[in-house]
């Protein structure tokens, strides 16, 4: 960005008087412009044993494997927006929803918020943004073809937690390293 939103003169980088960080500042009206972590937010939608996955026809990721999550918008909650991404990818109704885990990826400044439920009816279709959608067990889950570190570790914590007939919030954060990726979950 290099002009303010607010009165349209020329931005520069600088730490404002109070804060920490360099961020976007106006020149004329002082106005700070601050660059925030995205949300995006997700569904595990289950029928019966069986996980609704949805194979990317977009980038990145392209013809991966994923569960139905998308960036939040304006004026809607992080439940409305999982509905709403699992009905554009999916063509399919959530019901019962309930928050799952919150994931931190500071390394791309994103918050993943996902919630699990259950189809309506069993039914769904691809997307516009879906080159295909399949109803998997646990057996058939292609490991070797998730579309991000964070959908994997949350069908892990999801799997262990149906074994289980225990459901909580999970609070993890991810953390990128040369040789791979760390979390760390609050207990």
């Amino acid at each position: 960005m290099n002009y303010c939103g607010e009165c349209g003169a020329r931005l520069s980088i600088r730490i404002p008087k109070g804060d920490h960080l360099p961020r976007s500042v106006c020149d004329q009206c002082n106005t700070i412009h601050y660059q925030n972590p995205k949300i995006v937010a997700g569904c595990i939608p289950t029928w019966n044993d069986k996980i609704l996955f949805c194979k990317r026809a977009i980038e990145p990721r392209w013809g991966l494997w994923t569960l139905p999550a998308g960036f939040m918008e304006n004026k809607e909650t992080t439940a409305e927006a999982a509905a709403r991404e699992t009905r554009e990818e999916a063509n399919a109704i959530i019901e019962n929803m309930a928050l799952y885990s919150v994931f931190s990826l500071p390394h791309i400044s994103q918050v993943y918020m996902m919630y699990r439920g259950q189809l309506k009816d069993g039914l769904a279709s691809p997307g516009e943004e879906s080159l295909e959608v399949a109803l998997l067990n646990e057996d058939a889950i292609p490991w070797d073809r998730l579309a991000f570190p964070v959908i994997e570790k949350t069908l892990r914590l999801f799997l262990e937690d149906r074994r289980q007939n225990q459901y909580r919030v999970h609070n993890v954060t991810i953390l990128k390293h040369p040789d791979g990726f760390e979390f760390e979950e609050l207990p």
